[in-house]
């Protein structure tokens, strides 16, 4: 796993109503602090990344469809430079993936239907400063393809 990385495993609990599945709690030791809550979608086979941060901190959820979520350290102080991580996280497998400042992430919608992602990042949104990094999904700085790997 890539240094700073943290991942909770999320639990529905289901009932006749419903169900209900909490995200991330401000008694927990994976909580920092509060930024912001967002929401953004892709299509089916849709890459949206690579970007990273140089301050905020990702606690990154899928809440319906799935994804792959891909991280990329490369921080040269780290002791995991160079490392890929891959987590397949959505309504089939619910998971909180911390993501680190400065750890290159981008993911891929890899269900049938509109993935929808929630996150919290540590850090509110700067319109007129973003702490937003962006390098090309299918860039050669990174040692990643996005084609599904069949095997």
């Amino acid at each position: 796993m890539i240094q700073g990385v943290r991942q909770k495993k999320l639990k529905i609990i289901p009932d006749e109503r419903g169900r209900l599945m909490e995200l991330l709690r401000s008694d927990e030791d994976l909580f920092i602090q509060f930024g912001q809550v967002y929401m953004t979608t892709a299509y089916p086979g849709v890459v949206k990344g690579w970007h990273y941060h140089k301050k905020q901190i990702d606690n990154f959820i899928v809440i319906k469809g799935m994804v792959k979520l891909v991280l990329y350290d490369n921080r040269d102080d780290s002791p995991t430079k160079g490392e890929i991580n891959e987590f397949f996280i959505g309504q089939h497998n619910p998971l909180l993936i911390q993501i680190p400042a400065l750890v290159l992430h981008g993911f891929k919608c890899i269900s049938q239907e509109e993935a929808v992602c929630i996150n919290c990042p540590t850090e509110a949104y700067n319109h007129l400063q973003p702490d937003e990094y962006r390098i090309p999904p299918h860039s050669d700085e990174i040692p990643y393809k996005w084609e599904r790997k069949d095997g």
